[in-house]
């Protein structure tokens, strides 16, 4: 945006009725206004079939709250009621409609036999009536909103049993809440066949337990965990309202799906499911169900554009395997009259549902293709991502639109996945980390006094993208200065209200609230996901392990440890040398400096920090051999790391 005399901003102001560079968290400036008038301008916001579509089948809303055990409120029916009517000044309209749309919540009936739960989470749980009870597909992220939802679905369709659950896929949000739909002990008494798609186990445990602490605490910001829900905060994840982070578990799978194509007849129900591994998951299906003129598309396709790269941090995803695999959704649609995704509301009538399948293949081909094009002639990713759009045809399909994921991010995403962080500009070789490299600037910039001069002008201008990299380095450079966070908040606010991606505008305004007040004063607690753990093989936990040691401290030492399971007959032998762990699934080291022995529940205890060393020394469950001095040596090298850990400092 060109500069603008400070008169000028403060006209544009009044006239938008909103206030320029508000010292609090507040009003929306007069560049905002501007941006949303151009969304206005180019996007159809008052089309209807979308608000059609989203209530259709409606059957009933439900009210009131979730909470866990201890009463602590995970889910909130009334939260997002403010989202209604015209968008307000402090929200992107197109995000707005969005919001709007996925605050219908309740039981819905997609066609015959089929039914879905949306608004209990951020995904939708689906019922497949089947001869003899309920087959529940992705029972939502946490046990309280899954029951919360199946006692929903039971009040209105009957007392039914579960005869099936499947997990489209691998992320937590489609498999946590299993517990709240069925228990272990009845999952394994009546032998509920549990169906996952090849490579479910591993990647569904190894992403949370080895990087489930930076992953969480980053999802705070991406999903707005901390952030009051109205229009100067929350109102919206694009796939859904919000994520409820309560009690996660996971019941392992009894019949995994190996095949590209794999037909299974589950409760009387024909199922044909579509591998579609490393799109929209590392592990994931879709499937047909032919007489039912049915397709779920899982997450490969949904009611926005989706992450190639998500900001939470996660593996990054390949574009073209993406797209080429919707387009074999359309081959493989057949006569289905209805696609539904386990987001959103459903797609009805099969020349409807191509359509959608077209437009979404394109989106993702059209980034990739464009996307290596420019690279092949030597622009980097920011100079790709500034420049790339979409062609008109595409950008104002409305179910493309950066809701979740952004034509932005997702061009960065491409060039990682094929040529990853480097540019090839050598002074990007071996940059200075930011604390210096801040310094470094602070000083260039004749100081800090001169630097908040120059991002005032840059807000007054409407200039926030500027401004926010100039206080990035104040921030960095001088993490107590009130000042300078005062002015990265404000910054990070406007651009938050400017963000069509509800993704970006929860990661601004989160990183405003962390500017004024700090990090959170506790991180998610790993106690959360103990009905996960209890399920995840010894490996993962020994993995975590590993990443966990003090290389440094341990770098001279060297070290063998028995690690025995005894209630589950496991025995691994743990080795750190040179600062490295390695272990291994074996009989125990006769020659080791000492042996661990203790029950899988102990185990788990000291893996999620409720039981420290003291605990180790008293329990009837724990027994040592050898040099307890070695042992405790051993476990001072394993780091706890903080899930409150602050992003905008160091």
């Amino acid at each position: 945006m060109s500069a603008r005399p400070a008169a000028l901003v403060l006209l544009l102001a009044a006239l938008a009725g909103c206030a320029p560079a508000p010292e609090g968290r507040g009003g929306a400036d007069a560049s905002v206004a501007s941006q949303h008038a151009a969304v206005r301008e180019r996007l159809d916001l008052d089309e209807r079939q979308a608000f059609d579509d989203a209530m259709r089948g409606f059957v009933a809303a439900p009210s009131g709250v979730v909470r866990d055990a201890s009463g602590e409120v995970i889910w909130d029916f009334a939260a997002f009621d403010f989202v209604d009517g015209e968008a307000p000044p402090t929200v992107n309209p197109s995000l707005w409609r969005q919001a709007r749309l996925n605050n219908h919540a309740g039981l819905f009936k997609v066609t015959d036999r089929i039914w879905q739960l949306r608004g209990f989470d951020i995904a939708n749980l689906s019922l497949i009536e089947g001869e003899t009870g309920w087959i529940v597909v992705d029972p939502l992220t946490s046990r309280e909103t899954a029951a919360t939802a199946m006692a929903f679905a039971r009040q209105h369709l009957g007392d039914r049993p579960v005869s099936a659950i499947v997990y489209t896929h691998s992320h937590v949000d489609h498999f946590g809440g299993v517990l709240g739909v069925v228990s272990a002990e009845e999952a394994a008494a009546r032998a509920i066949p549990v169906v996952a798609p090849v490579g479910f186990m591993e990647e569904a445990t190894s992403e949370n337990v080895l990087l489930g602490v930076a992953m969480v605490r980053r999802s705070e910001y991406m999903y707005g965990k901390h952030l009051p829900r109205d229009a100067q905060g929350l109102v919206d994840n694009g796939l859904g309202k919000a994520v409820a982070y309560g009690n996660i578990g996971l019941l392992p799978p009894t019949l995994v799906v190996t095949q590209p194509i794999e037909e299974h007849v589950i409760d009387g129900v024909r199922f044909v499911f579509h591998n579609v591994p490393g799109t929209e998951a590392p592990s994931e299906f879709t499937f047909a169900l032919p007489e039912l003129k049915a397709f779920n598309g899982a997450e490969l396709v949904s009611q926005t554009l989706h992450n190639l790269y998500t900001i939470r941090g996660a593996k990054v995803r390949d574009a073209l395997r993406w797209a080429n695999d919707i387009d074999a959704t359309a081959e493989r649609l057949g006569d289905a009259e209805v696609l539904f995704n386990q987001h959103h509301w459903p797609v009805w009538g099969n020349d409807e549902i191509r359509g959608f399948l077209a437009a979404q293949g394109d989106v993702y081909r059209y980034l990739h293709d464009q996307t290596v094009r420019l690279m092949n002639a030597g622009l980097t990713a920011p100079e790709i991502a500034e420049t790339l759009e979409l062609p008109e045809a595409l950008d104002r399909h409305l179910a493309t639109r950066g809701y979740y994921g952004t034509v932005r991010h997702n061009i960065k995403a491409i060039y990682q996945f094929y040529l990853g962080w480097y540019d090839a500009h050598p002074a990007n070789l071996d940059p200075l980390p930011p604390v210096p490299a801040a310094e470094g600037y602070v000083a260039l910039a004749g100081g800090m006094a001169p630097l908040l001069d120059a991002a005032r002008a840059a807000q007054a201008q409407g200039q926030h993208r500027w401004a926010a990299e100039l206080l990035k380095h104040a921030v960095y450079a001088e993490p107590g200065n009130a000042e300078a966070r005062g002015l990265l908040a404000i910054s990070f606010e406007q651009l938050g209200f400017a963000a069509e991606a509800s993704t970006w505008r929860n990661a601004y305004l989160a990183g405003a609230q962390e500017a004024r007040d700090g990090a959170p004063a506790k991180g998610f607690s790993p106690t959360r996901m103990r009905e996960l753990l209890a399920r995840t093989p010894v490996e993962r936990f020994l993995e975590r392990m590993a990443a966990s040691i003090d290389g440094p401290a341990a770098g001279d030492l060297d070290l063998t440890i028995n690690l025995v399971l005894t209630d589950r007959g496991e025995s691994h032998v743990l080795q750190l040398r040179n600062g490295v762990l390695r272990h291994r699934a074996a009989p125990e080291d006769p020659a080791a400096d000492a042996t661990l022995r203790l029950t899988h529940a102990v185990f788990l205890d000291m893996m999620t920090g409720q039981a420290g060393a003291g605990a180790l020394l008293t329990s009837d469950e724990v027994t040592i051999e050898g040099s307890t001095l070695d042992l405790g040596r051993f476990f001072s090298l394993v780091e706890k790391p903080p899930g409150n850990f602050p992003i905008l400092s160091r």
